[in-house]
């Protein structure tokens, strides 16, 4: 109760640029290290001898099924942990076992079922997502591995998401980065020391999501959890699964928002610029979010200072953590934009040595990062509304930018410029979204009258 009566305290009366850098820089390191394994995954594809290019195009077309798989994985793991928290916040730790039980029962069921899908239809999906007979074999080498390990990864992530719940953030965030930095010395060790290519990468990721997996696992059953994992709960109780899904609704539908622009992108990549533009989206994608994910971090770090505060009325306090957290997303990702245009040669060579590939990507990332510090209020405006309660507004405006502006755009813009007009899509996005959303918070800061 001391410790509750400080931390309140701390949020109301503390310097807000000092609690920005308290909550965030946890969060901004366990972004990064996630980001740097998605960079060196694709890294080490990319780079393998005469293929790297189909290989790492190949990859890129997985993206949407990766994003399905991550809208069931998270979407049910966050429902689970919220219902978890829910019933330790009201003293109820037998029904919030059985919350643990039912959330990995849903996610093994659905890891099976997507599993047994798989096996039959996996080259239809991919061909479906984008595949050509030059990168389908990467594709399937890919995804064959990663499906077959579904149904042991989604509850390993649900299980980490509820460490977290149940009050042991360090413990999730350890997992996780352990994980990550296993993974970084298993792919190398795979892919060239055993010759197995793209499907080595699979297999070092699979096995790191085992390894999470049984790491959890051990935690509930063995170790110092505050909840038990019991056989008796691992089953599917139809009251307590609805109260999951309806928390998993909207993160599940987010998620498979962006698997949809995933597919529509590599449609569009295909028709304009065939199968290696898929790998220099690829490329681009992942340089970018190695600066967007520290701004993923102070996101998380910022919305229990502003929803503390909206809370408490003090709505200056609120207006003020928005402010200090744009102009740090501001300046890295001016910081990313500024090293992008300098050095772009430096970070595409990152992920392929192809000369063809090469020239697509360089053009692509010097259209597509134009207004990447535009992107910090896109990202930290919704975030705003979400941590105040308005979840309409929210849900909206987290749409505007990669769904309701991006798609009409990436379906127009390339009729006019080819190619460059798909890079173009997303800056222009991300200059609409920012304006639309800027306007938002204006409004709504005249009508707290701060």
């Amino acid at each position: 109760m001391e410790s509750q009566v400080v931390i309140k305290d701390e949020l109301k009366e503390e310097k807000i640029w000092r609690l920005i850098i308290k909550y965030s820089v946890p969060a901004i390191l366990a972004m990064m290290i996630t980001s740097l394994y998605n960079t060196v995954d694709r890294a080490f594809i990319g780079s393998m001898k005469d293929i790297g290019a189909l290989a790492i195009s190949g990859l890129g077309v997985t993206m949407p099924i990766l994003t399905i798989l991550g809208a069931f994985c998270v979407g049910l793991a966050v429902g689970g942990s919220t219902n978890i928290a829910i019933k330790l916040g009201e003293g109820n730790k037998e029904e919030a076992e059985k919350s643990l039980g039912n959330t990995i029962a849903i996610e093994l069921l659905v890891g099976i079922v997507m599993m047994i899908i798989s096996v039959f239809y996996l080259e239809d999906i991919l061909y479906f997502f984008g595949a050509s007979n030059d990168t389908i074999k990467y594709s399937m080498d890919y995804m064959s591995v990663i499906m077959c390990g579904a149904w042991f990864n989604l509850p390993g992530f649900a299980m980490n998401s509820v460490i977290r719940a149940e009050g042991n953030p360090k413990l999730a965030s350890n997992m996780m980065i352990i994980g990550c930095l296993l993974n970084l010395i298993l792919d190398p060790i795979f892919i060239f020391g055993f010759n197995m290519g793209i499907k080595g990468a699979a297999v070092g990721t699979v096995i790191c999501q085992l390894v999470i997996c049984l790491w959890s696992g051990y935690y509930f059953t063995f170790g110092k959890s505050n909840l038990k994992l019991k056989l008796k709960n691992i089953r599917i109780e139809s009251k307590i699964i609805k109260g999951i899904v309806v928390i998993a609704l909207t993160p599940f539908c987010m998620e498979l928002a962006s698997g949809f622009i995933h597919l529509i992108t590599n449609k569009v990549l295909k028709l304009y610029g065939g199968d290696l533009a898929i790998g220099a989206m690829t490329a681009i994608t992942s340089i970018n979010l190695l600066f967007m994910m520290p701004v993923y971090g102070i996101s998380q770090g910022m919305q229990t200072i502003i929803a503390y505060n909206y809370g408490a009325k003090q709505f200056d306090r609120s207006k003020k953590a928005l402010s200090i957290g744009i102009l740090g997303a501001i300046g890295i990702l001016s910081f990313g934009l500024i090293s992008i245009l300098l050095f772009p040669k430096q970070f595409i060579s990152i992920f392929t040595k192809d000369a063809r590939l090469m020239e697509l990507a360089l053009n692509g990332i010097s259209i597509y990062s134009l207004t990447l510090p535009a992107i910090g209020i896109c990202i930290l405006g919704t975030v705003y509304f979400q941590s105040i309660g308005s979840a309409k507004k929210s849900i909206v405006l987290s749409l505007l930018r990669q769904v309701i502006v991006f798609i009409p755009l990436i379906l127009l813009v390339p009729k006019y410029f080819g190619l460059n007009g798909v890079w173009a899509a997303q800056p222009l996005a991300d200059i609409v979204s920012m304006i639309i959303i800027g306007l938002f918070l204006i409004k709504e800061f005249k009508d707290c009258k701060l």
